[in-house]
């Protein structure tokens, strides 16, 4: 059976190097041309980490070498910089959920990916644009903006929010949340002693927050600026941002917070979209991963972490069941509950992590200082999605 992927992103290549793994070598259309990745920093929680590692040897201690383990979560005012709740992380983290908390560059982790999906076997083919497909009972035609046509056995959507191979499925649009993000990384040489701490900070203020935590080995600090925006505009990495207007968004906030962001020599704008949560994950021989099937505010620093989740069930399910579709039944039935309770707790975060100074705030950092405890954090952190899928296999 030949499988086709569209898209080499962070659920793509997982998806290619765990089917390699398991003796399925596949195909990857990817339409840039090279494989450079952009972006700034990402959160790999245990449950993420548990999965990568499983790639290898070779990849684990690629990930070690470029990853920083910080020591804690933090939530702070926004104003007099108080603490409003702290999750331990470290060696204790690691000790309870079998698996670090790790922050890296995305370019960093797309590139032990690309190397762990190509040394299982993985082509991966670029300036491969999708622009139609056709999904029938015993294969897939794909076809490309070059004229090229491809048939595959099985074909998977990892090709980010706009994808075109999610319109197989459904028929629904980006929505757009009302933010926008800025991002930027600063070196730490830039940074006061007292900012440059191995640890996440959440800046939590009326309308907007701040997040910034070290990659990169700790010689760069990732930072996203979230603000309310009517206007919208463009969902792009690469679309450029002005760092006075950042400076001039927080002002009034704790000096660390315009101290971190005036570092910054550039910044980038993306406009936050996300989408419904899919009616249908499958139509005979398609499917979807990543931000394809499940793309979610950046509230919860869980969208990296479900991408590889939903990559690796996915694997999972083709390689215990007997057909392609009761394997892509399994797969939807073993994620729908997950990425349900996940994105619960990311429309949590949107609702109260910008709320005015008050009575509901005050509700807010006490309920904080309850949830981040790390003990609580089970559900997420110790969730197997492989093992749900064998869980599945045996209650099915």
């Amino acid at each position: 059976m030949s499988v086709g992927i569209v898209g080499a992103g962070i659920a793509g290549l997982a998806l290619a190097a765990r089917l390699g793994g398991e003796g399925r070598p596949c195909t990857v259309y990817e339409r840039a041309e090279d494989l450079g990745e952009v972006g700034a920093g990402i959160q790999l929680a245990p449950n993420g980490v548990r999965l990568l590692r499983r790639l290898g040897d070779e990849v684990a201690a690629e990930l070690d070498a470029v990853a920083v383990r910080p020591e804690a979560i933090e939530f702070r005012r926004w104003r007099g910089g108080e603490l409003i709740a702290r999750m331990e992380l470290g060696a204790v983290c690691e000790r309870l959920y079998g698996a670090p908390y790790l922050t890296v560059h995305r370019a960093d982790l797309h590139r032990l990916l690309v190397a762990a999906a190509q040394r299982h076997g993985a082509a991966i083919r670029l300036r491969r644009q999708l622009v139609g497909l056709v999904s029938r009972p015993s294969r897939v035609d794909l076809w490309f903006a070059d004229g090229s046509v491809r048939t595959d056995s099985l074909v998977v959507g990892a090709d980010g929010i706009r994808s075109v191979v999610r319109s197989a499925l459904v028929r629904d649009e980006p929505r757009y949340s009302g933010l926008c993000v800025y991002r930027a990384l600063v070196a730490a040489d830039r940074l006061p002693s007292q900012l440059r701490k191995p640890r996440v900070t959440i800046w939590l203020g009326p309308g907007q927050h701040c997040v910034w935590y070290p990659v990169a080995g700790g010689r760069w600090y990732s930072v996203v600026a979230a603000v309310a925006d009517p206007a919208g505009g463009r969902e792009s990495w690469r679309a450029p941002g002005r760092v006075e207007d950042v400076v001039a968004a927080y002002d009034g906030w704790h000096s660390s917070v315009t101290t971190m962001i005036a570092a910054a020599t550039s910044v980038s704008r993306w406009a936050l979209h996300d989408r419904p949560p899919l009616a249908r994950w499958y139509a005979d021989r398609v499917t979807v991963v990543g931000d394809a099937a499940h793309p979610m505010l950046p509230l919860g620093a869980q969208g990296a972490n479900q991408a590889i989740e939903s990559a690796f069930a996915l694997a999972s399910c083709l390689a215990r069941s007997a057909d392609v579709e009761s394997a892509l039944r399994r797969y939807a039935e073993v994620r729908v509950p997950r990425l349900a309770r996940v994105m619960a707790a990311v429309r949590r975060n949107v609702a109260d992590h910008h709320l005015d100074d008050g009575p509901g705030q005050h509700d807010r950092d006490r309920d904080l200082a309850d949830r981040t405890d790390l003990l609580r954090q089970a559900w997420l952190f110790s969730h197997d999605a492989e093992a749900a899928v064998d869980d599945a296999a045996v209650y099915s």
